[in-house]
């Protein structure tokens, strides 16, 4: 080896050091950077000091105390981790006691304990108030208890991501969704979430009597009362309904406006000027081509799917439909498809009611302008199906529910035709059409459905369908289409759930008319409007008008109710919580069966009580209501589907916005556009957490 050589193997092995020597301070950074967090403690916008802060990290068992310290008279504080932040799980603040720099306080405040949630990697400076603690109650109420946040892992992520919606972590200031242009101004979310963390404030700043007050209004239903802040606000969040008006009232006791003068001397406005009917928190998404939303689902990371009927701006009206795609959201709301058309391609045209996932990371929708099956890659939503969609030859009429059963299999229904199609083992090469009719006789077997829109598979392998287009549904064996059975329900039943007993939970438009002539009319324009125009116009203005019909009949016989039928056939109801469930278009169960309704008509979600009434508050009853008359309200349009998540979050979509021009053939042209609504509504830690997806009945997470 001469020289030169030597020379340019000391200078590359001189080159590799420094490299790595590099890189070892970049690692030594960032760790030390992600182990170092600096704050400060404050309420009322002053500091708290001398409160003790400790750091946390939860997982699915109890939660892990990484560090502690004290707050100094300024109220900030600095910790250092010792090696366990950042393994997965999330990380949270916890400030104890201390004495706030505002009021009339002079000595630690026991009462005082404040949250803020960071996740996986907190900022560089965190403030703890009481914004942060009400942001952080709200969003991981399932998983609190006490000062002790542990649970599922996926759930936890989703309730640490949506925190930033509510609050800036850095400034304890308002977050960036809950401030934006579909929420600040058009919610009374954000006047909510200040009159919250004022109502906190009072205990913690010492203002005579409030902790007492507080305490007393946030006692759960047969509970004990609380004796901190941050149990107080998850009392809260898990009761929304509960002692609602005496909590509002507060706001005068602890702010009186003073004399002269307009307005509360409060840190934090707009506060409320009414008592709300619940304590819910709920953030408007939009984007992602949502528009005129269908179907939802939710896959195994908390992303919310959905099926957009139409195309975002289209002039689409009942009768001239342009069809949208696919929609894809992240856990925090943010639009992971495209922005005006969603995911495209594979057959997509309209879809409409159903959207499903197979455990090899496919998501199945149907169509109903395309008269097809479409599939899609889960990840990335590309199109798996050809061009044309899966429309066996052209026999697939509109499309709406489809599951996935536990073994794979995939079944689906044709509202249009009456049929229902299987797919074993999710293999459209085998797939079949069963209850097909050649001149009004039945092909496959004695299975008829008329109508079928919802569809459903308990723990018995049995297959349940909703018929839209009368008053029953279907349940025949998985293994046994021929042997069905029609179970009568209410009038143009449309969702359907199965609860972990094997109970099905059935939403019934219509409902149950009060007098016979009702029944008789309402049954006569199910049955024969069909008929009547049948021939007269093509399958697609023959549909329009069916919805222009079934409208009518809405807004003629306003009502609607839910049908429970048990394992062995029994059918107990009707439930329609006072009145409060019109026009029930989505149904789902969470992890206490507890149901929850999406109210098309009344635009509200009703949670009635299931059957383990033992998860329900004292002396209610299964099918009895749990959410306030008139049940949760924020932002809801005339809405379609509900979708529950790991984290106990309620996603509830908007579909119609206005129906006048919708239901026009020639709307004005300045409303030509808004037929469709274009947001979602989700309501954070309401439910208990539920398996995701949604393959087989419901199950708790």
């Amino acid at each position: 080896m001469n020289s030169i050589t030597q020379l340019k193997d000391a200078q590359s092995r001189s080159l590799i050091c420094i490299a790595l020597l590099l890189a070892s301070i970049l690692v030594a950074i960032s760790a030390s950077a992600a182990e170092r967090i600096a704050g400060r403690v404050e309420a009322g916008s002053q500091p708290i000091a001398g409160a003790d802060v400790s750091l946390w990290l939860a997982t699915s068992n109890a939660p892990r105390k990484l560090a502690e310290t004290r707050t100094t008279d300024d109220g900030r504080f600095n910790l250092s981790a010792t090696g366990e932040a950042g393994n997965a799980g999330v990380l949270y603040l916890i400030a104890e006691g201390g004495v706030a720099r505002v009021g009339t306080a002079t000595k630690a405040n026991p009462a005082t304990t404040l949250m803020a949630t960071l996740g996986k990697e907190p900022p560089a400076h965190v403030t703890i108030n009481e914004l942060t603690t009400v942001a952080s109650a709200w969003t991981a109420a399932q998983f609190l208890n006490g000062k002790a946040l542990s649970g599922n892992a996926v759930g936890l992520r989703i309730a640490a991501g949506n925190v930033p919606n509510l609050v800036n972590l850095e400034t304890g200031g308002l977050g960036r969704v809950i401030t934006d242009p579909l929420n600040g101004p058009q919610t009374t979310t954000l006047a909510r979430m200040n009159t919250l963390a004022l109502l906190l404030s009072g205990c913690v700043t010492a203002i005579p009597d409030a902790c007492s007050k507080l305490f007393d209004a946030a006692t759960p239903p047969g509970g004990t009362a609380p004796t901190d802040t941050l149990s107080a606000a998850q009392n809260i969040a898990r009761h929304p309904w509960h002692n609602a008006d005496k909590l509002f009232r507060l706001l005068e006791a602890f702010y009186p406006v003073p004399e002269g003068k307009r307005y509360r001397d409060v840190a934090l406005i707009p506060y409320l000027y009414y008592a709300p009917s619940a304590w819910t928190l709920s953030l408007v998404y939009s984007g992602g081509g949502y528009f005129a939303v269908g179907g939802a689902a939710i896959d195994g990371e908390g992303n919310f799917w959905t099926n957009n009927n139409w195309l975002v701006g289209s002039q689409t009206t009942i009768y001239q439909q342009f069809g949208g795609g696919i929609g894809k959201f992240a856990p925090d709301g943010t639009p992971l498809s495209p922005m005006i058309t969603g995911y495209r391609g594979g057959g997509l045209d309209s879809p409409g009611w159903g959207i499903a996932f197979s455990a090899d990371d496919k998501v199945w929708a149907t169509n109903l302008i395309g008269r097809t099956i479409s599939v899609l890659d889960r990840k990335t939503g590309k199109p798996l199906s050809p061009e044309t969609g899966y429309n066996f030859d052209g026999k697939l009429g509109q499309m709406q529910g489809i599951l996935v059963a536990p073994n794979g299999d995939v079944w689906t229904v044709d509202n249009e035709n009456n049929q229902v199609v299987h797919l074993p083992g999710g293999d459209v090469s085998k797939g079949r059409i069963l209850g097909r009719t050649v001149d009004g006789k039945p092909v496959d077997g004695t299975l008829q459905v008329k109508g079928p829109f919802g569809i459903a598979i308990d723990q018995q392998d049995r297959i349940w369908i909703t018929n839209s287009g009368s008053n029953t549904v279907t349940r025949f064996p998985a293994s046994d289409p021929g042997n069905a059975e029609e179970i009568e329900v209410g009038f143009s039943p449309h969702a359907v759930a199965i609860d972990s007993q094997g109970n099905a939970w059935v939403g019934n438009l219509i409902g149950h008319p009060g007098t016979m002539e009702k029944l008789a009319l309402v049954k006569q324009k199910l049955e024969s409007k069909a008929e009547a125009l049948e021939g007269s116009m093509s399958a697609d203005a023959l549909a329009a008008n069916m919805w222009v019909n079934l409208w009518d009949i809405l807004s003629e016989y306003p009502g609607g109710d839910v049908s429970m039928i048990r394992p062995d056939g029994t059918v107990l109801g009707p439930f329609n919580a006072g009145g409060s469930i019109t026009g029930p278009w989505g149904i789902a169960i969470d992890g206490n069966d507890n149901v929850w309704v999406s109210s098309s008509t009344s635009h509200s979600v009703t949670q009635l009580c299931g059957v383990r009434t033992e998860t329900c508050p004292a002396g209610v009853t299964t099918g009895e209501p749990i959410s306030p008359k008139g049940g949760y309200i924020g932002a809801l349009q005339t809405i379609s589907a509900l979708a529950l998540d790991p984290a106990g979050n309620a996603w509830v979509a908007n579909s119609w916005n206005d129906t006048a021009a919708g239901f026009s053939e020639v709307p004005p042209e300045a409303q030509s556009t808004l037929f469709s609504a274009n947001t979602m509504v989700v309501f954070f830690g309401v439910a208990k957490p539920v398996r995701t997806p949604l393959i087989g009945p419901d199950q708790a997470q």
